[in-house]
């Protein structure tokens, strides 16, 4: 395990339209941590897909710059999901 590369976990369960972050985990490539992370995070048959990303990969927005970062979007309300009227059988939304 000496230098391998920590992976982010995410599973698509099986009544669910995304994958969720369920976790971490070190491995020695890709193939390595799907396999890991069907035994560590689906052992109960919970999913239906696995996605692995190397977390060296993973460009995050600072918590701390939030406000300016998401104040753009207060002026376009046609973006937000109450501006439209949805129809009762679209599902999913």
């Amino acid at each position: 395990m000496k230098n391998w590369p920590l992976f982010e976990i995410f599973i698509r369960s099986k009544n669910g339209l995304d994958h969720r972050h369920v976790g971490s985990l070190h491995a020695a490539d890709a193939e390595m941590a799907i396999e890991n992370a069907r035994d560590v995070y689906t052992r109960r048959m919970e999913g239906v897909s696995i996605w692995v990303v190397e977390s060296k990969n993973i460009t995050a927005s600072d918590p701390s710059e939030a406000e300016a970062l998401f104040e753009p979007a207060m002026d376009k309300i046609y973006r937000h999901p109450t501006f439209y009227d949805l129809p009762d059988e679209l599902k999913h939304m």
